[in-house]
């Protein structure tokens, strides 16, 4: 007799076993219902959790790019800051033409003879081209009679102008040209 108690014990054990199992499920899948998941809404808070994932990486390639265009700005107004720009325009003539000098005053002249032609002739294509001519002769000479000249400065300003500027310009370079 006692050998069919243990037999009956160990059915019902086993069949308690599986009643347990049962109401786990049924409680865990009353658990997802109550609060509104499944297994497709997990799906959809892992696409949810990626999209955010994405979003702060972009977010921080953004602020690396802003931050290396600050660092390129600073690094370039110091190496400004550092330059001396002098002039010799007005100071006799700055054309020279085989061994005469051409005065200053002379660049004007085509750019007269533009605003002439444009009230002489009809057709006003050569009054507009003595014009464009003359003011790139204008600013040529500008540019021409400029001089620029480093400032003494000591190794450390001249490391963080020129390290600020290419570590700025870098950052920016790899968040403009990294793949997608």
């Amino acid at each position: 007799m006692s050998d069919t108690t243990d037999l009956k014990e160990t059915k019902t054990t086993k069949a308690e076993d599986n009643i347990d199992k049962l109401y786990r499920d049924l409680e865990s899948h009353a658990r997802q219902v109550s609060t509104g998941r499944s297994d497709s809404d997990d799906k959809f808070t892992r696409d949810l959790e990626a999209q955010a994932r994405q979003a702060r990486k972009e977010s921080n390639q953004t602020m690396r790019f802003f931050g290396g265009l600050l660092l390129f700005g600073a690094g370039l107004f110091m190496i400004l800051q550092n330059l001396t720009v002098t002039s010799s325009w007005g100071m006799g003539s700055i054309f020279r033409i085989g061994g005469y000098s051409v005065p200053n005053g002379t660049i004007m002249i085509p750019v007269l003879i533009g605003i002439a032609l444009l009230f002489l002739c009809d057709r006003k294509l050569w009054g507009w081209l003595f014009i464009a001519v003359g003011i790139v002769i204008i600013l040529a000479a500008v540019i021409m009679s400029v001089n620029i000249y480093w400032r003494t400065s000591n190794g450390w300003m001249f490391v963080v102008m020129f390290g600020l500027t290419f570590a700025g310009g870098a950052m920016m370079l790899r968040e403009i040209f990294r793949s997608k």
